[in-house]
């Protein structure tokens, strides 16, 4: 099948130089020691000294209710040529970004003409991460204080241009099983990820929950007309027997996954790509 200009962007973003870990039981430390560790993988960004008058960390909920009344309505979406310099550019989208780290060490590094845009449901982290985007001058960046699952399709149809890679990494797993339904990756989710994505777009979905990373994979198998999973049209990318992505294939690790490799968590991860629309 025939690549776009837009895969083959899609495919030089991830397969920017990453130094292999060492296996999780021989990278075990405390907790306390985290956040040196996170602060080392995204040193170059220089973000400590960025956020003088509230402090380098926040006071944050690490649970927060999707379902409450406060997240029931759409996002509605920015003015894309007034946050995008180019907003023509193919786009990635990380849902529950977090605190935007990730999303900022790509823009600032990938050397690739792309945006991107970051989707979070916790307003103090958007606040700060989008207060670094301005001091770092960045405009192929941007942040938003949205519920995913609700705003993600009244977002991204509106985006001028193509969507070539979503991402959901170590999303809250809720393991409540009378709380899944507040699990971010729902199927009015699903259905709107694979619709906007471009032919030759990509999904990256990551958890260090086998469960949480096992129902996002069954979710994106059922697409299977639409999708095939990575390894199937990327000889460069290699899975192991239960079929998940022996490699980080994103350059850099998330905070959550620094955090869970420090305890000596596994890191499950699927990739797929788009190979034709859901009308053929």
């Amino acid at each position: 099948m025939a690549w776009t200009a837009t895969a083959t962007l899609c495919c030089r973003l991830i397969r920017l130089p990453y130094s292999r870990r060492p296996p999780p039981s021989r990278a075990r430390c405390s907790a306390a020691q985290s956040p040196d560790v996170v602060d080392k993988e995204y040193a170059d960004l220089n973000l400590r000294p960025l956020y003088p008058n509230r402090g380098h960390h926040l006071r944050i909920r690490q649970h927060v209710n999707p379902l409450s009344s406060s997240f029931s309505e759409p996002t509605e979406p920015p003015e894309w040529k007034e946050v995008f310099e180019d907003p023509l550019l193919p786009l990635m989208v990380d849902i529950g970004c977090g605190s935007g780290r990730f999303l900022i060490w790509h823009a600032k590094n990938s050397g690739q003409r792309q945006n991107y845009l970051g989707l979070e449901i916790r307003q103090k982290l958007v606040e700060r991460t989008q207060f670094w985007v301005n001091e770092l001058g960045l405009r192929n960046v941007y942040f938003m204080f949205a519920n995913a699952t609700v705003s993600f399709e009244r977002i991204i149809s509106s985006y001028p241009g193509p969507l070539s890679l979503v991402s959901i990494l170590c999303p809250d797993p809720h393991f409540k099983k009378r709380h899944h339904k507040r699990r971010v990756l729902q199927p009015p989710l699903v259905d709107s990820i694979t619709k906007n994505l471009c032919i030759g777009g990509r999904v990256l979905i990551q958890s260090d929950v086998l469960e949480v990373a096992a129902d996002m994979r069954e979710r994106f198998d059922g697409y299977s007309d639409i999708l095939a999973h990575v390894d199937c049209v990327d000889k460069d990318l290699h899975c192991d027997n239960e079929g998940w992505l022996l490699d980080n294939p994103m350059g850099i690790r998330t905070e959550r996954e620094i955090h869970a490799e420090l305890e000596g968590a596994t890191i499950y991860r699927r990739m797929y790509q788009k190979i034709r629309d859901s009308s053929h």
